[in-house]
This record gives C-alpha cells, structure tokens and sequence, in this order.
C-alpha cells in the first residue's frame, strides 16, 4: 500500500510576506481578517520590513519610539500596504529610470589626432591597429589615434517595464547571516529553507535520528540558476564590462544549488537530492519527485522547495524583449479611460481579464513532507496531503513557447485521482483551481480553454479559479510554491483569494463551466476538500497537482490507522504545536536569524564506520542499510 505524502511544514518569502504560519496569505486576504488577526499581520511584517525592533518586551521604531501592536497598525499600516504586493521597481535592484547600458560607436580623428593618456594596466591586451602607444614612464602611456575606432560608452536608459512583486522593502535576506556575497536566490533560500524546517516544531536532529540518513531527501531549484551580479550573470557580463570573474560566480551559480545549500549548510544531510527543472513549472517537478519518492516508501522525508530572484535589468528586458512582460504604456492603454500619468502598477497583472503580459515576482517557497507512519509518529503538524502530481509535454510544437495539449492531460489526471479519492460530489462541488494564470492574452484563453474542457468532462458546472499572480506576480520556478502555501492558507482561514484585478473577464476567456471571482470568496476551513495546482512552462513543461485539505487528510489517516492512532498522534501534537506557536513568536518579534552551518561537522571518508551491511555516519542514530533491494531479481545470473 502506497505511503500518503503529508505536509508537515511549510515557509519561504514573497511580496506578500514570509509564508510559514500562513502570514502571506494573511496579507493577500487582509481586509477579510478580525482586527486581532489585521494587527498581528501588520507587526509581523512591520519587524520583517525592519521597521520596528522587539527590544526588553517592547517594540520600538528606528527613532526609539515604542509602540505597541495597534500603534503600528495605524502608524506604519499605509506604508506596509504599499510596499509589499507588485509595486514600482525599488532602485535596489536597478534604477528603472536609468537602466545601464553601454553604447557603441564609432569615432574618428578630425583635423589632428586623438590623444588620451591612460594607466599601463589599463591598457589592452591586443592593442588595436589605429593605436600608436608610446610609454610615458613606468605607469601611463600616450595613445594617439589618427585613424577610426570603436569604443563604448557608458549609457543608461529608461525601461519600459516598471513594476514587479518584490519581496517587502526593507527585508535583506543576506543582512541575516553570513552570506558571503551569495546570489540573492541563494540568501532567499537560506531563508525559506530554514523557516519551513523551523515551522514543523520538531528539532530537526530528532527527525534525522528516527529515520536513517538515506531515507531523507532533498529536492530543490531554480528554473534559471542564479542571474545576478553574485552568480552567473556576473560571470557572463564581467568581461564585456572590463570586470573580472569571481571563483565563486560560476558555481554558485548552477540551478540546483538551492537543494545543495540546504544539503551542506542547514540539515547536513547525506540523503538523496536532486534538483529538477521545468521553467514555470519547476517546483511542482521537484515536488512530483518527492511525492512518488514517499509513496514508494523510498524516502521517508522530503524537503522540497524553488527559489528564484529574477527582478534583474538584463532578465526584465529579456522577457520584455520577447513580448511576455506587461511594459507601462501598455498598462497606460489598458487604463486609459482612467487618464492616468504612470500606470497603476498595483494593478498590472490582471488574469483572465483584458490584459498585456504578465509582472515579474521573486519567491523562495520550502515545504516538507513527511510519510503518514512518520508524521503520527512524531505528532507533527497536519497541513495537507500530495497524493499525486501529473506532469506531460505538448508534443509537437510550432513555437516553443506557444502551449499544447499537455496541460489538459495533466489538469484530467489530477481531477481523475482526486475523484477516485474524495468522490465525485465533492469533486464537482467542494475543490477549486490554482490557475497558473499568468496574466497574458495566450494563457487566458488557452489555460481557461483547458479547464473549462475538463470541467465538462467530469460534470463540473461552476469550477472557481483562483489565480494569485496579481498579488505576488510570477516568480517563475517558484509559481507552484506560491500557489500551494495559499492554498493552505484557505483551508486555515476559509477564503479562496480572488483575481482583485479582474474588473471583467476577456470576451476570449472559455468560462461556461468556471467560476471566476473579483472578490475573495468566503468558504469555510473545511468548505473545500481539493485544491489543483496548476502550472504551464515555456517549452511545453505542463504539471498538475493534488492537494488535499487536512480535514480530509486527518480522516484518510484514521481510515488507514484507527482511532486509537489518531487520538495517541493527538497527545504528541499539543507538544508540537506549542513549539510551533514559540517559533511563530519568535519570528514575529524580529528573531528572523535562519540556520546556518558554515563548516560545521564536516565528515571524511575516515569518519564513517562500513561494514557488508551498514555503513554508519556520525550523528545519526540510525544506519544506512547496504542490503538494497533487487529490482531485477528475475534477471540476476
């Protein structure tokens, strides 16, 4: 009997926020939450913006003023709003007014020649056949040019594409540890990574020690690697810029790095990873490798995760440059009725409604799955289930970017499982759709085509979409990440987000079976049972998965191992989640510092103990076993 894939623990940061205890989707639905829950919202992000420091029990403002939770509700409310969600691109990342560019041309000599000094080491290295270079002294040279030469000039200029979902201003993810001028996909890793393990509220040397070092895994990405100055970015463009390669630009700069760190400097694990790559669609790829790794029973933990920190100059104009982003003076015609001097960039990606591309997002999203067995075991938190995730191509292609036919198998697949497994009354009436919905004229049609298909199939009238790109905007590898911690978060507080920028659906959106709303729509904790994920990837990277809500996940589990099991998992929770609540605390108050194990016991080939049978690490209770099973025991001579 396959092992049911439980979701145990879950963080990461986005423009909503840090995900773990729901604090993002909070942020998403914040106009739908009690005052307290409004209040804690606002402190938990006023201490991640660095607005305010938890300092002897009392919170107190960069001038010293303290405040308590409702002062800086009121005090620092308007600005929290306004820089979290998509908004203009901060000059942190780069000056959107002033983008740097370097322009050539060519110059010539007029009347006289071209003289200039410069510094010997300046020179280059073949020097050009208009150069004549005479040696001043032992530290400049003249160089005299009587004929043409090209030259670059230092140049900047406007981009045509200003918004993006930014993590919330003020927060440094490299300021929390010691960095060590990581790529920022790699600092928003650390971060993520460690808030998911962290959310569990079990020590992670307790669950390495209940299960053998083998049977942990960790799959983990990015869909384009690291592509800023601090990786492959500043690798490929230092040359061109007269700078010099770093040793630490090209390897850190590799997309699976994202499960490396947590390997090597969070959990020190000798586990299985990997690091799967699927453009959009990177992180439920990551996550189909768990969940058939944990229903195999091959792996009993699986950390599974993306991170991706794409808000770069030179990857804004390349995906402007092939028509994908939406740029402001498209934003502008959309609007123009409104007479508006700069568009509304809060509102720039708008899916399923009239729209003109879709707005660049960085996200690092982690979750951790455990077996059914090991999650009662431990009394650890129930969030969900992944019973399945489905994943096909588009076959033929014209265009590799253009979508195929892969989806709507995917997207059928997963509505098959989840009606084998919740049936199908609950199918039609109590599950609901994460759309990919990236907020381009293609995916509208195409990605609302592909549901509406399958809604008919299996008899669905009114399926609702959701689609949270207009709050957090597409992160790309990470979009799936994004979609499942909202997920959980509606079945803790029983709210579907709605598409806020969905003012009227496209004439071209195929909806006679779907259900899409501007408005969040309130269902309940338990008012739905399955939420599908959706993703399509450039090049016909199509996946789909399950999640199941952990009403449904709790009565699967007493199903299989009794009530008696249930109520014993019952008494080892309350501890857990009083750890989960202190955890939660903590953070809220500042104490953001992620875990970080630079050099810490580092084994050799010499510190391990092998035998035929076992080979044992130090600091895991628990062996490796060398008697593997025999896949091809038919075959064996």
């Amino acid at each position: 009997m396959s092992r049911l894939p439980v979701i145990t623990g879950f963080g990461g940061i986005n423009a909503a926020g840090r995900s773990s205890f729901h604090n993002a989707f909070k942020r998403i639905i914040i106009d739908q939450l009690s005052s307290k829950d409004q209040t804690d919202t606002y402190l938990g992000l006023s201490t991640l913006m660095q607005l305010v420091n938890y300092e002897a029990g009392q919170y107190k403002d960069t001038q010293g003023k303290v405040n308590t939770p409702e002062q800086i509700k009121s005090e620092f409310g308007k600005h929290i709003l306004e820089n979290t969600l998509l908004r203009k691109i901060n000059p942190d990342y780069f000056d959107v007014d002033a983008m740097l560019f370097n322009k050539q041309a060519t110059i010539k000599s007029s009347d006289s020649p071209v003289k200039f000094k410069i510094r010997n080491r300046h020179l280059p290295q073949v020097i050009p056949a208009s150069w004549q270079v005479s040696t001043l002294n032992d530290q400049e040279s003249l160089v005299t040019i009587a004929d043409e030469t090209e030259i670059l000039i230092p140049d900047g200029k406007p981009s045509l594409v200003c918004t993006a979902a930014q993590i919330p201003t003020g927060m440094n993810p490299g300021s929390l540890y010691s960095s060590r001028n990581h790529p920022r996909g790699l600092q928003m890793t650390v971060f993520a990574a460690s808030d998911a393990i962290r959310s569990i509220g079990i020590d992670w040397d307790v669950i390495r020690n209940t299960v053998a070092p083998d049977k942990i895994a960790v799959y983990a990405s990015s869909s384009m690697g690291q592509l800023d100055d601090n990786g492959t970015g500043g690798l490929i463009k230092a040359p061109g810029i007269g700078k010099r390669a770093t040793s630490k630009q090209l390897p850190l700069g590799f997309a699976e790095m994202p499960a490396d760190f947590v390997n090597a400097y969070i959990i020190g694990s000798a586990g299985a990873t990997g690091g799967m790559v699927g453009a959009c669609a990177t992180f439920l790829y990551n996550l189909d490798h768990a969940v058939r790794d944990i229903q195999s029973g091959k792996r009993r933990v699986a950390i599974v995760g993306t991170s991706e920190a794409p808000i770069t100059a030179e990857i804004m104009e390349g995906y402007r440059t092939m028509g994908a982003l939406a740029t402001d003076a498209e934003l502008l015609e959309l609007d123009k009725d409104k007479n508006l001097n700069e568009p509304d960039y809060s509102r720039a990606c708008r899916p399923f409604g009239y729209n003109c591309g879709f707005t660049m997002g960085e996200s690092a999203q982690f979750i951790v799955l455990f077996d059914d067995e090991l999650a009662l075991e431990l009394g650890a938190p129930i969030h969900g289930a992944v019973p399945g995730v489905y994943v096909n191509a588009d076959g033929f292609k014209k265009s590799i970017s253009s979508p195929g036919v892969g989806n709507y198998l995917t997207m059928a697949k997963a509505a098959s499982l989840a009606e084998q497994l919740v049936g199908s009354e609950s199918l039609r009436h109590k599950s609901y759709i994460h759309a990919h919905g990236t907020g381009t004229p293609q995916n509208r049609t195409t990605e609302s085509h592909v549901f509406n298909e399958v809604a008919k199939a299996f008899s669905i009238d009114n399926w609702l979409v959701s689609s949270i790109k207009c709050y957090v905007g597409h992160s790309l590898g990470s979009a799936a990440g994004d979609q499942l911690t909202t997920a959980l978060g509606t079945w803790e507080y029983g709210y579907v987000p709605g598409i806020f920028t969905l003012d009227e659906i496209a004439e071209d959106v195929n909806n006679s079976n779907l259900r899409l709303e501007q408005n969040h729509t309130e269902v309940g904790k338990e008012g739905m049972d399955v939420a599908l994920l959706n993703s399509k990837g450039f090049g016909g990277n199509n996946a789909t998965a399950v999640t199941l809500a952990p009403h449904i996940t709790r009565r699967m589990l007493e199903k299989r191992h009794g009530v008696s099991a249930m109520k014993a998992y019952q008494n080892l929770n309350e501890k857990v989640s009083e750890n989960c609540l202190a955890y939660e605390k903590e953070v809220t108050q500042g104490s953001i510092a992620p875990i970080y194990r630079f050099g810490d016991d580092v084994l050799t080939g010499e510190d391990l103990s092998i035998s035929r049978d076992t080979i044992k690490i130090p600091g895991c209770d628990k062996v490796v076993d060398l008697n593997v099973e025999n896949p091809f025991e038919d075959y064996s001579l």
